[in-house]
């Protein structure tokens, strides 16, 4: 089994999504504008979050928290996508494949946790209000944002020392356009049993965790409007969670997809281009569904770049 030795290993090839030259400039166009795009929207939010005083509330807060880990998500992948695709050179480096990944885990469940977070703050402002000032202070705020980063920065490290233990044989090339996890996990030629077994206790707990909470909050918040006597009571109580069960649907079952259709066809190539759903597409769209579907939001970013205070 042992037949390799990481300190031996120098760089991994990246397969990427196709190696025709005439697909190469298109490929380039396309994704680097969706990047740029994706950094825009998001700090879009972001600023206006800052700028204007009456978006300082708790749901704001963690909506630019979101909008900050989207940037990274993608900005840990797609730079470095881009530049194979100028220069035809599909590799990385030992190192700069395990950071990739690292940021890439770290990035990742953090979106999830903070869109469990999310739902949490729906879930008192629907069917708390009362207590909603007093339940969701800034201490809390922060401490749930805080929680939620130190969680998934020592997870990611836990997940990177694993993949450090392992040794890899000569085939060191990843079907995919970064180096994601299970695809290093797969080219080892070490025993791997350690690393499946934390793989699939972590995605039970820091992906069903947060997921049954989602679900849990929204569970209440429907049962909280249905007890609303006017329809159009009802409408703007589900209105202010809207965006967000929008996001929410979008990352989950893109990500889900993403393993489902792995698991089910049994061919890594597939998990690249599904994967470009909730790593590239998901934190593009986030920003588009939060402005046209919150007025607060749309003036804000209509002041912000009509210069208007």
């Amino acid at each position: 089994m042992e037949q390799g030795n990481e300190t031996q290993i120098s760089e991994f090839h990246l397969q990427g999504f196709s190696e025709e030259p005439e697909l190469q400039t298109f490929l380039f166009g396309f994704f680097l504008s969706m990047y740029l795009v994706t950094v825009l929207g998001n700090l879009l939010i972001i600023l206006a979050t800052i700028t204007d005083s009456h978006l300082h509330t708790p749901m704001y807060f963690f909506l630019s928290n979101l909008s900050f880990i989207d940037i990274c998500l993608s900005s840990t992948t797609v730079p470095k996508m881009l530049v194979n695709i100028r220069t035809q050179r599909r590799v990385i480096t030992y190192a700069d494949c395990l950071t990739q990944m690292y940021f890439f885990i770290l990035f990742l469940v953090l979106d999830d946790f903070i869109l469990a977070v999310m739902a949490y703050d729906r879930f008192v402002a629907i069917c708390h209000p009362l207590l909603y000032t007093v339940t969701m202070n800034p201490q809390l705020c922060i401490l749930l944002v805080l929680g939620s980063w130190i969680t998934t920065v020592l997870y990611a490290l836990l997940q990177t020392l694993l993949v450090l233990r392992l040794s890899f044989c000569a085939h060191l090339e990843i079907p995919h356009f970064f180096c994601e996890y299970n695809q290093i996990v797969q080219l080892s030629c070490s025993d791997t049993f350690i690393n499946d077994i934390v793989i699939y206790f972590a995605t039970g707990l820091l992906g069903g965790g947060p997921f049954i909470g989602i679900i849990f909050s929204y569970y209440k918040i429907v049962s909280s409007i249905r007890l609303i006597s006017s329809a159009l009571g009802k409408y703007k109580a589900f209105s202010t969670c809207m965006s967000h069960l929008s996001v929410v649907s979008l990352f989950c079952s893109t990500s889900i997809g993403v393993y489902i259709s792995s698991f089910a066809t049994h061919h890594a190539h597939v998990s690249a281009p599904a994967s470009v759903m909730y790593t590239i597409v998901t934190p593009m769209l986030n920003p588009f569904i939060y402005s046209l579907r919150n007025e607060d939001i749309k003036k804000t970013l209509r002041r912000f770049l009509l210069g208007k205070t």
